[in-house]
């Protein structure tokens, strides 16, 4: 068959031509549908919802092209999708060596969930986080993921997802705890909230009373900002990336898996790792540096009886520096956080159960494990005690009271500067 090609002065022509057809042939079909007074996309629902699916196909194949829009599932099927969130919001007041800046409000953040489930064994997810973070506003989709349910024992995940290193980073919304600050091993040692691209599968296997969780993920893995960033330090959490949802900076994908055992709905421990490059050590095909990796092993714990709560998990972090580096930066860290909640008082409060919670979290983080170069102790560490008392009206509301102590030691191992921070806060689901 011989090859058509257009002329690009005569395109307009044709696009025209075009354009007078559709409305004059095909368009006119379905326009004469309409119901006097009704809208195109009105007709096009009502018609949609009474057809057969090949009906459907037939009637959106002849709709005009302004309507192209509405030719979605969701329209022609029907709403399936559920809206949510959850947002938090706080009053501080903090003293640093003796000095206060006094009292300020601030907006933590505010995220949006979409979930449709497409058929009994297909559910997707997404989450949109707007978060306010040394004075910017920071916009990202922070999961966006597929699950195809083959059998309970394996899932098939893609998409925009949240590696399983640790507990926190998959159960980070802020209404679930009790404390308005994000636990510092969480955050500095895995870089909390760490979403990345990828796919990999998931499952729970049934061994009686106890059941057996895992998870196997590949992904796209951090990026130089490890080591090239403004801290003058080791950072994981500044290998992260906006870059790294577009394309790989390395071609080469990091691996993570997490293998927990649940007793009933009261006892849970988890192993999970996570290892890939983080340096762009290719371009083009071509080796241009010596491949550096990140490390990362974590363990957490969560306990649940009815007179108390109790959960945690300890991190430890292996990265490899450029010899060319300076001694500020440490190639091991750790930390951990250990939480525990005790209800102290149940009731019914704006019509719905209401319980009083006092609780304690005690945690520390050192970012430099080791010596310096010069063969003296390292200090870069960071030990926080805090103190909470929480409402919760019903199970999606929590207000709550934090009082915390801090004490920071820089590289050297000075004398730690001591702080303090009292929140009282807000976290809701909608």
């Amino acid at each position: 068959m011989a090859d058509i090609k257009l002329e690009r002065n005569k395109t307009p022509w044709l696009a025209g031509l075009i354009l007078v057809l559709s409305w004059s042939g095909f368009g006119s079909t379905a326009w004469a549908q309409d119901e006097p007074g009704a809208t195109a996309a009105e007709t096009r629902a009502g018609d949609a919802g009474s057809k057969s699916g090949a009906e459907k196909q037939s009637a959106l194949n002849t709709d005009p092209l302004a309507n192209a829009i509405f030719d979605r599932p969701f329209v022609v099927g029907g709403q399936r999708a559920s809206m949510g969130g959850y947002a938090e919001t706080r009053v501080l007041y903090g003293v640093e060596e003796g000095i206060s800046d006094g009292m300020s409000f601030n907006f933590q953040r505010f995220n949006l969930f979409a979930f449709a489930p497409i058929g009994s064994r297909i559910r997707f997810l997404s989450e949109l986080e707007f978060e306010f973070e040394d004075g910017e506003l920071e916009i990202k989709l922070e999961t966006a993921q597929l699950d195809i349910e083959i059998a309970p024992e394996f899932v098939v995940r893609g998409g925009i997802i949240l590696p399983p290193v640790g507990a926190f980073n998959q159960s980070h919304d802020g209404p679930i705890w009790d404390f308005g600050d994000r636990p510092l091993v969480s955050t500095t040692v895995i870089p909390s909230t760490f979403s990345e691209v990828g796919a990999g599968a998931n499952g729970v296997i049934d061994l009686g009373v106890i059941e057996l969780d895992y998870q196997l993920y590949l992904t796209q893995g951090l990026g130089d900002g490890v080591v090239d960033n403004n801290m003058g330090r080791t950072s994981i959490p500044d290998g992260r990336s906006p870059g790294l949802m577009e394309a790989d900076n390395n071609g080469e994908p990091a691996v993570t898996a997490r293998l927990a055992l649940r007793y009933a709905e009261s006892l849970e421990v988890g192993l999970s790792g996570w290892h890939g490059a983080y340096n762009s050590f290719k371009a083009d095909g071509d080796e241009i540096d010596e491949r550096r990796t990140v490390t990362l092993a974590a363990l957490d714990f969560g306990f649940a009886h009815r007179w108390v709560e109790l959960r945690g998990e300890v991190a430890w972090a292996s990265v490899e520096v450029p010899a060319s580096l300076g001694t500020s930066f440490g190639e091991e860290q750790w930390g951990l956080h250990v939480d525990a909640v005790v209800p102290v008082w149940r009731t019914v409060m704006f019509d719905l159960p209401t319980t009083l919670q006092v609780g304690m979290r005690g945690e520390y983080v050192d970012d430099h494990l080791g010596e310096l170069r010069n063969g003296d102790p390292a200090g870069e560490e960071h030990a926080r005690a805090t103190a909470s008392l929480a409402l919760r009206p019903g199970e999606e509301t929590v207000i709550r009271l934090n009082y915390g102590l801090d004490w920071v030691s820089d590289l050297v191992g000075n004398k730690p500067e001591r702080g303090m921070l009292a929140q009282l806060g807000l976290a809701t689901y909608f």
